[in-house]
């Protein structure tokens, strides 16, 4: 087994040639004793880590104990951390599993950045794979669910992978490893076990060589995989502007399996299949529609859907520049200053620059959202025009508009941030001193 394993290493390029120095994941079950065993006997660093997260009572510190035994016996170093898995569970509101997880993976990041260590390696093997493939097939999933566990995930890597569990027990017999068994894993409580002592075996018995037939299956899958990935990019930079967060309806439609590219842009701003499911028969509806998830808006905007972050009420409405400030950041990073008219003054033609008449402006000057009801002179104009007007001429979204900005001098509105500003605050001849405002 120690051949078939650096074998393994070398082909999926899991780890550098030895003594690299790897974090091991050590339950003190089988699998984590023989993954720690081989790794130790191919050269490599290892530093033993163990989790107790006390969810078993006498069960849990005797793991430990264990662990902390073993490692002493292979001259390893140890490291062992406790963790309140079940109040973390609560204070989430997710499940004792997923909170354990968690909790292992974080430390072990942490604790391989501590070290200096090159991977964390944890002990999945041929047939957890599996069962995550089947887990996945009955819940719902997309090609990725079907192709198991990868061996290599950012820093956690998976040496046995290549190993299935009948020969990872023969192995540690024969080299007479001790182990200790987890009495959870022989309880039909949960799916995964369920799939492991009843699924499994009725599958043998209608194909005795199941394993393999499933493992061809994922690795083919594996393939298509690939295919597919480079065809979601590909469509994704047809239709989806990031920057400005717009997606084309038209662009979409026009392609194979619209849906699909929907889902894969839209999963990333914690949109759920259901929701987008929804979204996607909003292609033919009128606009105004909104759809949300957790941090994002998605708008159905003429042709396009705009996808903006939802806004994080601050708490304060009104932000006010005093004359003395010379830079704001909040909620608008702006750079004031003053200027005697000059022939050397310099007029820059940007949206992000704009110039007042300093004699005009009243301090301190007001940063806020627009109101119904707000109107201004726009420049180059000489009567007043409503805000909402000004929106809707130049085709503002309603994510633009609520994320526009409005400069205030008094009651004055005299400048849409980026934008326009008023006609009344704009230098002429008679202007002795100027105010510049940049936006950065």
């Amino acid at each position: 087994m120690i051949q078939k394993v650096r074998k393994y290493i070398e082909e999926q390029g899991l780890l550098p040639t030895p003594p690299s120095k790897i974090i091991v994941g050590l339950s003190g079950g089988a699998d984590s004793v023989v993954l720690l065993y081989l790794l130790h006997q191919l050269g490599y660093e290892c530093i033993a880590a163990h989790c107790n997260f006390h969810l078993r009572g006498e069960e849990s510190q005797r793991d430990e104990t264990f662990a902390t035994a073993l490692a002493a016996a292979f001259n390893i170093p140890f490291i062992k951390q406790d963790f309140d898995t079940a109040s973390v569970a609560r204070e989430k509101g997710i499940s004792i599993e997923m909170a354990a997880r968690d909790l292992r993976y974080e430390w072990f990041e942490q604790l391989r950045k501590d070290e200096n260590a090159g991977a964390i390696a944890v002990a999945h093997h041929r047939d957890d794979s599996i069962e995550t493939m089947l887990l996945n097939l009955i819940r719902g999933t997309g090609i990725k669910g079907l192709t198991g566990i990868k061996p290599k995930n950012g820093t956690i890597i998976r040496p046995l992978l290549c190993v299935p569990k009948k020969e990872i027990l023969q192995f540690a017999t024969g080299q007479k490893l001790p182990y200790i068994i987890d009495s959870s894993n022989l309880q039909d409580d949960y799916t995964r076990n369920k799939i492991r002592l009843s699924l499994m075996p009725l599958l043998q018995s209608l194909n005795p060589s199941i394993d393999l037939a499933l493992l061809r299956t994922m690795e083919n899958l594996s393939e298509i995989e690939k295919i597919y990935n480079q065809s979601i990019f590909e469509s994704e930079t047809k239709v989806f502007n990031r920057e400005k967060g717009t997606i084309d309806i038209a662009r979409l439609q026009a392609l194979p399996s619209p849906e699909a590219v929907l889902f894969e842009i839209l999963k990333q701003y914690g949109f759920g299949r259901e929701r987008i499911q929804d979204i996607a028969r909003a292609m033919q509806s009128q606009s105004g529609k909104e759809f949300y998830s957790q941090g994002y808006t998605l708008l159905k905007d003429r042709e396009q859907f705009l996808l903006s972050p939802r806004e994080q009420k601050s708490g304060q409405s009104v932000y006010f520049i005093d004359i003395h400030n010379k830079e704001i950041h909040s909620p608008v990073s702006i750079h004031l200053s003053f200027e005697a008219i000059s022939p050397e003054l310099e007029i820059i033609k940007d949206p992000d620059f704009t110039y007042f008449d300093a004699g005009k402006l009243r301090f301190p000057l007001q940063i806020r959202k627009w109101e119904k009801g707000d109107k201004f002179i726009p420049f180059g104009m000489k009567g007043f025009q409503k805000l909402s007007d000004y929106f809707n001429n130049h085709k503002f979204s309603k994510p633009e508009k609520e994320n526009t900005w409005l400069l205030c001098s008094g009651n004055d509105i005299i400048w849409i941030i980026g934008h326009r500003t008023d006609d009344r605050y704009k230098v002429n001849q008679e202007t002795k001193k100027v105010c510049i405002l940049k936006v950065f």
